[in-house]
């Protein structure tokens, strides 16, 4: 089982993070509200800035839940069906390779799924199984891989196609004032990724799949999530997130390399998915990594934000790109989500 490809697409809507503030400052200081107290949070994210599914003005017309999940319906399709064509060009695959589709999603809903309206919009093979997964969150790009890699292990000759899709600023709840709220809206991104796993059957290149892990942690659910309501997604973000990182990753970390006579010395890529600069800090500090371990974590951070199931596919697309790795090294994907859980996948050069 191997990755032979990440693609990636982003909205052509971007904003640096002082536009994004003073926009928000402009709709906000309506209400009276500490403005400062506003862009102290911002700032403290250390996003630089972010990709948004559509023109900043066109918010002001997202005036229900239904207008906004079909604004989020029409843009997922567009970076949908790029990020996957970009992804299998770079595998040197053509659609009708294609015999199973995940798609993995939390910030809009759609039936028929995405998957099954990009099977006419890109021209998949009607034989196509198709896998839409729902409510994963941020986990869901490693888990998502993970699934993949159960697919291709039970069928060596497939080829099985990752596509993460996460447009959060169409779940801004603006009448919101709450601090998960307020974080969330100077956090998170949109955009999309896709990812090409094949079977052992297939001639490739790229990592190998050694194993995967999930890790479930009970009474754990109001860590981070959504509430929904009338208005849509409103954000479930709890502060103890960093908290369940250094409570639980090395130990889980630590076990799942054990079993294949590893530690954490012998993990050359470390391949984070970026929640925010505290839960960076926490895996870095509860893993011992060097000060550069999770660079590529904290660079997409800074350039795109936190894209929710997509930002890990963006920072395993970078690690691939610059990747010159020895036969023999190995990486570990790493994301944690709504559940709480955690996500844990071994690759091999």
């Amino acid at each position: 089982m191997q990755i032979t490809a990440v693609g990636s697409a982003l909205p052509p809507h971007f904003y640096d993070q002082d536009a994004l503030i003073e926009a928000f400052k402009k709709h906000w200081g309506k209400r009276h509200f500490n403005l400062d107290r506003l862009e102290q949070l911002h700032r403290n994210v250390l996003v630089g800035g972010r990709h948004l599914a559509l023109p900043m003005e066109e918010y002001d017309e997202l005036t229900t839940w239904g207008r906004a999940n079909d604004a989020w319906i029409r843009v997922a399709l567009e970076v949908g069906g790029r990020a996957v064509c970009e992804a299998l060009d770079r595998s040197n695959l053509t659609v009708d390779d294609i015999d199973c589709l995940f798609t993995v999603t939390v910030t809009g809903v759609a039936t028929p799924s995405l998957d099954a309206r990009l099977m006419n919009r890109l021209g998949l093979p009607s034989r196509v199984k198709r896998v839409p997964i729902f409510g994963l969150g941020c986990v869901a790009g490693a888990a998502g891989i993970a699934r993949a890699a159960d697919y291709v292990r039970a069928f060596p000759d497939h080829v099985a196609v990752l596509l993460s899709v996460e447009l959060c600023s169409l779940t801004l709840q603006r009448q919101d004032l709450s601090i998960p709220n307020l974080i969330a809206s100077g956090l998170f991104g949109d955009g999309a990724a896709a990812a090409v796993v094949v079977g052992a059957n297939r001639n490739a290149h790229g990592p190998r799949i050694i194993d995967t892990r999930s890790v479930f942690y009970p009474e754990s659910e109001d860590v981070m999530g959504w509430d929904i309501s009338e208005s849509g997604f409103r954000i479930v973000l709890s502060a103890h997130v960093p908290e369940m990182v250094r409570r639980h990753l090395r130990g889980d970390v630590d076990a799942f390399l054990a079993g294949h006579g590893l530690t954490r010395r012998d993990i050359r890529s470390w391949i984070s998915h970026p929640g925010g600069p505290r839960v960076l800090e926490a895996m870095q500090d509860t893993l011992g990594l060097p000060d550069d371990a999770l660079e590529s974590s904290w660079r997409s951070l800074r350039e795109v934000g936190n894209l929710s199931s997509t930002s890990v596919l963006l920072v395993l697309e970078e690690t691939l790109e610059r990747s010159a790795a020895e036969p023999g090294t190995y990486g570990l994907m790493v994301a944690m989500g709504p559940g709480f859980c955690s996500e844990l996948v071994l690759l091999e050069w």
